[in-house]
């Protein structure tokens, strides 16, 4: 198991196997803490990682809302004119 944590992805898919793992029942208890810590190290950073790209979508979000979209009608009736 290696200790660094790569990317979202990686952790993903870490923990879905040690979910796996852990409802299989069959290791040890001391095998099983180990797993448990390792899973709930993995869920916070899955847990930040996505709070991360929330904040971020939020941002560009507000961004995108201050920046006046051009109006296609009033740029018609100008032409119009």
């Amino acid at each position: 198991m290696d200790d660094k944590i790569k990317d979202f992805e990686s952790a993903v898919g870490e923990l879905e196997a040690i979910v796996k793992t852990l409802e299989g029942g069959e290791i040890s208890l001391e095998q099983s803490l180990q797993l448990f810590e390792r899973g709930v190290l993995l869920s916070r950073f899955c847990h930040t990682r996505l709070e991360d790209a929330e904040r971020r979508v939020e941002i560009l979000t507000e961004q995108g809302e201050r920046q006046a979209a051009p109006n296609p009608l009033v740029t018609e009736q100008k032409k119009d004119n």
